[in-house]
């Protein structure tokens, strides 16, 4: 998968924001775990980037929200 660009992330809208954010995740974790295995070959950079896109899309639903999500 190609990596995010804000410019591109900033057209969707909130449910689609979080289908995404959950693909990423779930394949993060797959990553997460291959590299655990030990069997993560050429793509062990690809999980910095997997971060972050999660990052930049956390950052823009908590724009939309105005920071309201905080603990």
């Amino acid at each position: 998968m190609a990596r995010n660009k804000t410019k591109t992330l900033r057209q969707f809208n909130d449910p689609d924001l979080k289908d995404k954010l959950t693909d990423l995740k779930v394949d993060l974790a797959k990553l997460k775990s291959e590299a655990l295995k030990g069997t993560l070959k050429k793509d062990a950079g690809v999980i910095r980037w997997k971060r972050r896109d999660i990052a930049r899309i956390l950052t823009l639903m908590n724009e939309r929200t105005g920071g309201q999500n905080q603990k």
